[in-house]
């Protein structure tokens, strides 16, 4: 008799790959389940662990969820909730985990893991913070609890991490002011009261943002607001705003002479100099 190798084809190795990983899962279900029939804490509590260690951190949460007031000022509570709190952010449950988190510091103060959970709960905020157009609540809240973490643990292992959420969101704080004030700006070309709003909004802005990256760009809109005023006033205040808009094109000048705004700029410049001069000669 002679014996042949036998050769899986790529498509039986799949079969087999597939076959094994849903009996793994099938058996992690299967414990899973039993232990939560029995209702026995010691079981769903090593079990929770195990999970916790071996990133299921879904199933993990859940069982932490049930056992979690059984362990309520006992030894492993501390631990216990720690992990209950870091798998609801570990699993994207950034509201339940700056819960847990602040429930964590306020019951164990003295923990070894408070810095971590300070930093977390921070984290979860900032996680949680909605894109600039939208309402800025939770940024709010993030950069009050980053600021908070950053004065506590100046020498926190966290520090440049939650230094670089607190000007990421202040970007995006300074990105819907600016976006506001650019709102007021258009509308105020078919409505002049909207147009001294939208001049304020950006001096505003100026003066309170000096390291914005929307500074060089929040100078050139308020320059270009002024034209647009002066523009349609009365003969009896165009003299007035122009000699505005021209102060605004010098502190644009001197503060960005190399702006990619420059040559418009510069066009501004021209027709505020033949205003003022048609004014002077009327």
């Amino acid at each position: 008799m002679i014996l042949k190798k036998i050769t899986f084809a790529p498509m039986n190795a799949r079969l087999i790959l597939y076959t094994l990983i849903s009996f793994v899962l099938f058996s992690s279900c299967s414990e899973y389940q039993k232990v939560l029939r029995k209702n026995d804490v010691k079981e769903m509590y090593d079990l929770a662990n195990t999970f916790y260690e071996e990133g299921e951190y879904v199933k993990a949460k859940r069982l932490f969820e049930v056992i979690a007031p059984k362990y309520a000022g006992r030894p492993q509570g501390e631990r216990l909730s720690f992990f209950f709190a870091n798998a609801q952010y570990l699993t994207g449950s950034f509201y339940l985990s700056s819960y847990q988190f602040e429930r964590f510091i306020k019951s164990y103060p003295n923990s070894d893991k408070r810095e971590e959970a300070s930093f977390l709960e921070a984290a979860s905020y900032f996680k949680m913070s909605p894109k600039y157009s939208l309402d800025q609540t939770d940024t709010d809240t993030a950069l009050i609890k980053l600021q908070s973490f950053i004065n506590d643990y100046p020498n926190s292992e966290y520090f440049a991490s939650a230094n670089e959420m607190v000007q990421e969101l202040n970007i995006k704080k300074q990105q819907k002011a600016f976006e506001i004030a650019k709102q007021y700006d258009k509308l105020g070309e078919f409505n002049l009261p909207v147009l001294f709003s939208a001049i304020t909004s950006l001096n505003n802005f100026i003066l309170e943002n000096p390291g914005s990256i929307f500074r060089e760009e929040a100078y050139f809109v308020r320059l270009k607001s002024a034209i647009i005023l002066a523009q349609n006033s009365t003969f009896q205040k165009m003299d007035q705003r122009y000699k505005e808009a021209l102060k605004y094109y010098n502190e644009f000048k001197r503060n960005y002479p190399n702006s990619k705004f420059i040559k418009e700029a510069e066009a501004y410049k021209e027709q505020i100099d033949e205003s003022l001069i048609s004014l002077t000669s009327s």
